[in-house]
């Protein structure tokens, strides 16, 4: 009796769970998100005091194959104009992605090394890790449960996905011990996520808070991470794209560290 219970028991998780972890996070990167993109961002520093700063982005992104090349002006204010990142994001998961930061004030471009990328991008609740694809062979994954999440626009069925680091090298690079994303099952994009901070028990919620469709695309217009510890939040971040443009003709020489470094 108790080995018929324990069968129909797993076959009942392994039809709810009809695609593995690794299966719909795959489905995540694979999701179309436009090509040759031009945005307006606004980047919203909020402390723990509630003071708030913002700044004011141009970003430009094109697909090189199956490659992603990034590229972020910062507009405004005074102390950060003309700061330039620049990312090329690998899919080979052998590459490790590249990343430049130009610094006006010192008039030089600093290169961020592996060791650095989890380091807060900007001053912002974003490292320079999140901002690049994850490499899936580093991680194990495992499908916790479907859940929905509740929003103003509608609920969304979603797959809560843990997603663990298969060894240090990868924990000191990410900054993360682990975390659980909420994937909507309707077009694969991670709506919120939570990660647990190997620095002194901190952990950082995500939240997709306005998808728009634009030329056919879902594209995340406001999204929030939020770093607490406990219950007390530390900081938060919001960031606003806004003027999505798609399909403009961005060339791959837009793309460089020269390009960086004197603007366009």
């Amino acid at each position: 009796m108790i080995k018929k219970l324990l069968l129909i028991l797993t076959l009942g998780s392994s039809l709810l769970f009809a695609q593995s972890g690794l299966e719909i996070m795959q489905k995540v990167l694979d999701r179309d998100d436009g090509d040759n993109i031009i945005t307006n961002m606004q980047m919203q520093l909020i402390d723990k005091n509630n003071h708030k700063r913002i700044r004011d982005m141009k970003t430009f992104s094109k697909d090189k194959g199956e490659d992603e090349l990034k590229l972020i002006f910062f507009l405004s204010p005074s102390d950060v104009k003309n700061t330039a990142f620049l990312t090329y994001d690998y899919s080979d998961d052998a590459k490790d992605d590249d990343q430049w930061l130009y610094l006006p004030a010192l008039n030089k471009t600093k290169r961020i090394p592996s060791s650095d990328k989890d380091s807060s991008f900007m001053g912002s609740d974003f490292t320079y890790n999140d901002m690049t694809e994850p490499v899936l062979s580093d991680y194990t994954f495992k499908v916790l449960k479907e859940s929905i999440v509740k929003r103003k626009t509608g609920n969304e069925k979603v797959w809560l996905v843990e997603v663990t680091p298969k060894n240090d090298d990868v924990i000191d690079e990410t900054g993360y011990i682990r975390s659980i994303a909420y994937v909507r099952q309707d077009n694969y994009m991670v709506t919120r996520a939570k990660y647990y901070l190997k620095k002194a028990s901190r952990v950082k919620y995500m939240d997709v808070r306005k998808v728009e469709k634009i030329d056919g695309i879902d594209v995340a217009t406001i999204t929030t991470m939020t770093t607490k510890k406990g219950k007390r939040t530390l900081h938060k971040t919001i960031l606003i794209q806004s003027d999505v443009k798609m399909n403009q003709d961005l060339k791959e020489e837009l793309f460089t560290v020269r390009t960086l470094e004197k603007g366009i």
